[in-house]
């Protein structure tokens, strides 16, 4: 099961991609990052990235409703899978991802709209989410 490195290492190598970034969404940290930034900043970004992804999850019209791991007491995934940003030249993936604790990281990826391949993108970027391992 990979870590941070190893899981951003991945993630670069899908085709398009141009930087990638695992960050916690509550306190907008990076908790790792590879390539390039839009802005070419990777903290800026991070945090920019963290206030879409806090929306997005804390949003009660994403929510269906209670899950059944909340009801058994255990912890319940984000109620939002990914979210995806369309802009001119590119896209933005923000996958979320299911941890044991407090589910509070998402993986960010910036693929260029030309080069890569938004579905593709998607279901990889799932499946690294899957195994990805935070230490």
């Amino acid at each position: 099961m990979p870590g941070i490195d190893e899981c951003l290492l991945d993630v670069m190598r899908l085709p398009g991609a141009r930087g990638a970034a695992v960050v916690d969404w509550t306190s907008g940290l990076a908790l790792g990052t590879i390539g390039d930034s839009p802005n070419g900043d990777h903290e800026a970004t991070a945090a920019e990235t963290a206030e879409v992804a806090r929306m997005a999850a804390e949003q009660p019209a994403f929510a269906v409703g209670p899950s059944d791991a909340s009801a058994a007491g255990e912890t319940a995934a984000p109620p939002v899978e990914d979210v995806i940003v369309t802009t001119r030249a590119g896209y933005h993936i923000l996958r979320f991802v299911e941890t044991d604790f407090d589910s509070s990281v998402f993986l960010h990826l910036w693929l260029d709209r030309a080069e890569g391949n938004l579905a593709l993108a998607r279901i990889r970027l799932g499946e690294m989410a899957e195994r990805l391992v935070l230490a």
